[in-house]
């Protein structure tokens, strides 16, 4: 018997799977009728010019999916009610629409806020084809990762996992692994905790949605830096918080700006986003009492001050705070990978049952697998040492950054935010169309970002441009920033 079956033209996808969805719509249009029988698979296969096996393939997935039946010994056959069964479903999908009970469910106000467009988020920018010279913020060198490291200690632990991986775990994270971040934040930044003031999150937007949670009301004033990091402002406002921009200047929020009836200050005090300020001592002893009058708490991001290149490293402001009013927050998204989503948070005492809640409630538990390996990671001395290994990685890649914007710009470039961290904001002057200039330059191969979107209020003169340049190595740097400069119109 001769068959003429048309396959979707979508090489994408696996020849089988595209011949299982022709024969469905043939019985489904009633080209093939309740109980015929279907060619053998090597006569199809014949017809078609495919693989026997891809027709094979095709017949088990229908006959799994009860659009077919095998008969031992003859053959394959459409099954005998299907169609009826499909039609049915069809006819009443139908007059549901056609009278009008198709309507959409209810949403909620957090949803609607959604999907209003009321919540900035920065899915766009992460939907964006990579170009050759990719300046995006925030991402790591990935062939700096030790893998070799991490294959051996992945290897250890699932070599003799330990019985608390094999089921659900704590809510707050294995105790090994809060261990050993609580030791190494001591040292490192300073951060005044012990290991039961430690939550493993699934990176720091984790970390700000729980701090959200428990913290702000509908209506509650929260006060967050102008301009700032678009994640948080997203959490705040989709929790239905009143959001206050405070200005920044050369020491990061401008504490007396914070209005007194704010419940929640957010803050990234040791390399405010996107700007690269750094909060003084005593701005950080300033916040700190205001937030004691007024009651507020502070939220604390400290979301890469591992990479510092000048001046002597502040440590975290939570290690100030003598009245439990900061929950402070990190990720190792941006020091490992970012698809290993790990973040922690610590909380004062007194917030960490509703905290804890708040997780169990989320995911319950972040994945116990990366945080045994990331524990013996810290442990072992491989985590302080690829820190130390990439500071000087970085510190290479801003220089080469700083040098080619000043051959290739001078002074028509303004950089801040150079003495630490994993990029600067740069603000070029006569680019007079920035979102005309981003796709110029992508059209060309490099990737910029603008940074106009970090500002509630008026943002400098000039085009102002968040540049990354941890995941670009110097050759690409120099090319790129060369191939700004002629998109600029601007010459060496």
């Amino acid at each position: 018997m001769d068959i003429v079956i048309e396959l979707p033209d979508d090489p994408a996808r696996p020849a089988y799977q595209r011949l299982a969805e022709a024969i469905r719509e043939s019985i489904l249009g009633g080209r093939f009728r309740a109980g015929e029988r279907l060619p053998p698979t090597r006569v199809l296969a014949g017809n078609l010019s495919l693989a026997r096996n891809t027709v094979l393939e095709a017949y088990a997935q229908l006959i799994a999916e009860g659009y077919l039946a095998a008969r031992h010994g003859s053959g394959t056959f459409v099954a005998p009610d299907l169609p009826d069964r499909a039609f049915r479903a069809e006819s009443i999908a139908a007059n549901v629409a056609r009278d009008g009970q198709g309507a959409p469910p209810r949403l909620s106000g957090f949803a609607r806020r959604l999907v209003a467009g009321e919540v900035p988020t920065a899915i766009d920018e992460e939907t964006q084809r990579p170009t050759d010279f990719e300046f995006r913020y925030g991402t790591p060198s990935f062939d700096e990762f030790p893998i070799d490291a991490w294959r051996t200690l992945t290897k250890r632990v699932l070599d003799y996992p330990p019985k608390e991986l094999l089921g659900y775990g704590p809510t707050q994270g294995l105790p090994q692994l809060r261990e050993a971040l609580a030791r190494y934040l001591q040292r490192s930044r300073g951060v005044r905790c012990d290991a039961n003031q430690v939550l493993v999150v699934n990176g720091s937007q984790q970390a700000l949605d729980v701090g959200a949670r428990v913290l702000i009301d509908p209506g509650d004033v929260v006060a967050i830096e102008d301009p700032g990091y678009r994640g948080a402002r997203a959490v705040f406002q989709a929790m239905g918080a009143r959001v206050m921009p405070v200005p920044c200047d050369n020491e990061g929020i401008v504490v007396d700006a914070i209005p007194d009836e704010a419940r929640v200050i957010y803050v990234t005090p040791s390399h405010q986003f996107p700007t690269g300020a750094v909060m003084s001592a005593s701005r950080r002893l300033e916040l700190l009492a205001r937030a004691s009058r007024t009651g507020a708490v502070i939220i604390e991001d400290d979301y890469d001050s591992e990479f510092r290149y000048e001046g002597r490293p502040l440590a975290a402001l939570q290690g100030l705070d003598e009245g439990g009013r900061v929950i402070y927050t990190g990720t190792l998204s941006k020091v490992l990978l970012p698809a290993l989503r790990l973040g922690y948070m610590v909380a004062p005492p007194s917030l960490q049952p509703a905290i804890t809640g708040a997780k169990w409630l989320t995911d319950r538990h972040v994945a116990l697998l990366y945080q045994a390996v990331l524990a013996l990671f810290i442990d072992e001395g491989h985590f302080e040492r690829h820190l130390r290994r990439m500071r000087k990685v970085y510190e290479t890649r801003r220089s080469t950054l700083l040098t080619a914007f000043a051959e290739h710009f001078g002074s028509r470039a303004a950089i801040t935010g150079t003495e630490s961290g994993m990029h600067v904001l740069v603000n070029i002057q006569g680019v007079s169309d920035a979102d005309s200039f981003i796709e110029t330059a992508r059209a060309s191969g490099v990737g910029i970002y603008s940074a106009r979107s970090y500002y509630l209020g008026s943002p400098p003169a000039g085009a102002s441009f968040l540049m990354g340049y941890s995941s670009v190595n110097e050759d690409g740097i120099r090319r790129g920033i060369e191939i700004l400069a002629k998109v600029a119109g601007t010459r060496p």
